[in-house]
């Protein structure tokens, strides 16, 4: 039993690990939705978009075979992701062509930009509950006991691993939005961000058995998660760097 315990351990502990890391991009993009509140309401806006997270996280564990076959979801979440990318940059573009300062525009309002989270992590979440259940069911049975068709022991730990890369990532999106308040001129490397995280959601959907543009395993390999996080950190590094020498400026 204690060996079990020590795997179970283990396990919990690298899918938190995981979980922290899928957090990272997914919490600019939280930030970035949020941007537009004022004062106060960007926090509450970002408890209330992850609170619903959670049972989300919880629902999700009991759908997770339905959830692999909508392929729309990952569909719609990248569209979603590319279009406010590009649009935000098109903007820009077209404000400095007219030789125009830009206007911040209202954004959406506050429940509005709740839902808009809420939506978002739908999107996130399949990816992260399949990392938690390829993970988890490698673990010994518990018990009898099954919950919504999975043993208790594994479930209790891909639960455990999803509402912590949740809590991760509320307050890794308070932090990048406090970021993006110190330095607005890093936003739009944040706006690049969030294309290149709609791209990661556009290769899961072609990967998708039910598409199969690419490998049904690509979204996973080494390959691309190399090229994936290295883009990413790329992304980070000129844009902090554009961004602090426009503030010199």
């Amino acid at each position: 039993m204690g060996a079990i315990l020590l795997e179970y351990a283990w396990v919990l502990l690298v899918l938190v690990g995981l979980e922290g890391i899928l957090a990272a991009d997914n919490a600019v993009v939280m930030a970035v939705m949020v941007r537009h509140l004022p004062g106060e309401q960007k926090k509450k806006a970002l408890f209330y978009g992850l609170a619903a997270a959670f049972i989300f996280r919880f629902a999700a564990l009991f759908m997770i075979t339905l959830l692999v076959g909508v392929w729309q979801i990952q569909a719609l979440g990248a569209a979603y992701l590319l279009f406010i990318a590009f649009k935000h940059i098109y903007d820009q573009r077209k404000g400095q062509g007219d030789g125009t300062i830009l206007k911040v525009k209202k954004g959406s309002g506050f429940w509005t930009t709740v839902l808009k989270i809420e939506i978002a992590d739908i999107a996130f979440a399949v990816d992260s509950m399949l990392a938690a259940v390829a993970l988890a069911l490698t673990l010994p049975h518990l018990g009898e006991t099954n919950i919504g068709g999975i043993n208790a022991g594994p479930f209790v730990v891909m639960l455990s691993g999803g509402l912590i890369g949740v809590v991760i990532m509320r307050f890794a999106a308070h932090k990048f939005v406090q970021l993006l308040e110190t330095y607005p001129q890093l936003e739009t490397a944040a706006f690049i961000i969030v294309g290149w995280v709609g791209v990661k959601l556009l290769v899961m959907t072609l990967s998708h058995e039910k598409i199969h543009v690419l490998p049904h395993d690509f979204p996973h390999s080494f390959a691309w998660t190399a090229i994936f996080w290295s883009v990413l950190v790329g992304i980070v590094v000129v844009g902090a760097w554009v961004g602090l020498r426009n503030n010199k400026e």
